[in-house]
């Protein structure tokens, strides 16, 4: 029987980036020392959620790829010898940046990347993604890596799995501004974890959600900033949760998941088999009127 045992890092972050750092190569390796072989972070994981407001600023924090913060946590993963799943503000060129997610396999070399397809209604940091829905591979198997706001749509967790991923994994950073209600907060937060749910039992694999948490001020003023909620959580191929975090404190996480499950699961649903792909031209359309 073919098992993983994944850590997932929910941390909350400081304006001191290289605080955020040791703070990460420690969660890194308490997870590798508690026998995880795959470890994923929340999304942007080195600095605070600069995407709060628009400062031009704040494009010094981008990076080239490869470049300081990958040779970072290449180290890290060779380290510790794990594959390990980051997310970086990533400069391709002068003007030209993505939310890119940057996966490391257990020699510490650069198994592949993804940038952000779906960019949300953010101040304009990021350019969409370019290099498509494409499933990394590494020495545990083929990962679906996606990056938060793609958790909202079906059809990248298809494509996904339609290209043979045996995970699908979102680094992510959502949270609630303060004058939201506690009703409108629980509706949020289900939902939000419903969507992917969904997406392991329509594709029949395992998901792995990791978010940020604890409170980050607006440094605009004009919010009173975004509360991130956490429940950081696993689900496998029937959206059963293998395991949750809380939504109020920083939190390491290591848990095994059964990677032949799916395909016992693929066999009693057999989702992939019955779609009607003769029937849907209209999905590449934006709306059909």
């Amino acid at each position: 029987m073919r098992k993983i045992k994944v850590g997932l890092i929910q941390q909350s972050n400081t304006a001191d980036i290289r605080v955020n750092l040791m703070n990460l190569a420690k969660s890194i390796e308490a997870c590798a020392a508690h026998g995880a072989q795959l470890i994923v972070l929340q999304e942007l994981h080195n600095s605070l959620y600069f995407c709060q407001t628009e400062n031009t600023h704040l494009f010094d924090l981008a990076e080239p790829i490869p470049g300081p913060s990958t040779g970072f946590y290449s180290e890290l993963a060779a380290a510790n010898k794990v594959v390990l799943v980051a997310s970086l503000f990533e400069k391709r060129a002068p003007g030209l940046y993505h939310n890119t997610a940057v996966v490391f396999d257990r020699d510490g070399s650069i198994a592949g990347k993804y940038r952000k397809m779906h960019i949300p209604d953010d101040p304009a940091y990021f350019t969409p993604g370019d290099i498509g829905f494409e499933p990394i591979q590494t020495s545990l198997g083929k990962l679906g890596v996606l990056v938060c706001w793609d958790q909202w749509y079906p059809e990248a967790a298809r494509l996904m799995a339609l290209k043979g991923a045996e995970l699908l994994i979102y680094p992510t950073a959502i949270g609630w501004e303060s004058s939201d209600t506690d009703d409108e907060k629980a509706r949020q937060l289900n939902a939000w974890i419903i969507s992917q749910r969904a997406h392991a039992v329509a594709n029949g694999l395992p998901v792995i959600s990791v978010n940020r948490v604890g409170h980050e001020s607006d440094p605009s003023g004009q919010t009173n900033g975004i509360q991130f909620w956490g429940n950081s959580f696993v689900a496998g191929p029937q959206g059963e949760f293998l395991a949750q975090a809380g939504n109020d404190h920083p939190e390491n996480i290591v848990v095994e998941i059964d990677m032949e499950r799916s395909e016992n699961v693929r066999r009693w649903w057999p989702f992939l088999r019955d779609r009607r792909i003769d029937e849907y031209d209209g999905l590449t359309k934006r709306f059909l009127d």
